[in-house]
């Protein structure tokens, strides 16, 4: 099997495991509706709309979105709001919080990955990417949108009188819920931040690179002179001491 097989192999997966996904919610819906259940029917369909969300901005962007981003998306959305706030999987899974919180960290890794990737493709900014400097600024900018979070549910319970800082582990005041929140934040950005420490410090190929390569090689407006590896020198620009050159397997400067 060819690459370009491989490839749309991958594609179609995606999209029928994000189809599976749609429908699962959209049974839900109907169910509501039957139901009579109006707020519910509102809260559901607010949901779906939201799985809807990134096909529909690159559409309007005009933007290509990875299948893989996609589909992570969807089953965040899917996980989090759709089980965990309408299937009550909050209260029966005491970890489902835990874990939604660590794989959002590590996904919030991967965006500051990629907004590295957005400052390497901008002229005006001239800075030499080490991959210690990356890896602390995705880790920072997970853990500083997880606090960002974790401050609007506090002003969301104490303005609306919602319940989004929970009783755990018998403290009802939310704070014991609020620290575990962004200690498993912290965790999951921090896996991702080393993870892509590793790879860029070696030299090699990472999953998170190949991601970003595929948004930013799917961009050519955005990123006309291509994909630029953080920690290596742009096209045609000379090596710096403690870059990592794309055609050097040596580990780079931290």
């Amino acid at each position: 099997m060819s690459a370009t097989d491989q490839t749309t192999e991958h594609h179609d997966l995606h999209r029928r495991i994000t189809v599976v996904l749609q429908s699962v919610i959209a049974l839900g819906l109907a169910l509501e509706i039957y139901d009579r259940q109006w707020l519910n029917v509102f809260i559901v369909a607010g949901i779906l709309l939201l799985t809807l969300a990134p096909r529909v901005l690159a559409r309007g962007l005009r933007l290509f979105i990875p299948p893989e981003f996609e589909l992570l998306t969807i089953a965040f959305v899917f996980a989090s709001l759709f089980l965990g706030e309408r299937r009550d999987y909050y209260e029966r899974f005491w970890w489902w919080d835990l874990a939604l919180h660590t794989t959002s960290g590590g996904l919030l890794g991967i965006l500051g990955f990629l907004l590295v990737y957005l400052l390497n493709a901008t002229p005006r900014v001239g800075m030499e990417m080490r991959p210690g400097f990356i890896a602390l600024f995705a880790f920072s900018f997970s853990l500083a949108v997880g606090t960002l979070w974790e401050i609007f549910e506090f002003a969301m319970d104490q303005l609306a009188g919602t319940n989004m800082q929970k009783p755990m582990f018998g403290d009802d005041s939310g704070l014991t819920d609020t620290m575990w929140d962004l200690i498993v934040d912290a965790l999951g950005a921090l896996a991702i931040a080393s993870y892509g420490y590793i790879y860029m410090f070696r030299g090699e190929k990472s999953i998170i690179e190949r991601l970003i390569r595929k948004f930013v090689l799917g961009n050519p407006k955005l990123f006309p002179d291509g994909a630029e590896t953080p920690g290596r020198p742009s096209a045609g620009e000379p090596e710096r001491d403690g870059d990592v050159a794309a055609s050097r397997s040596g580990p780079a400067k931290p």
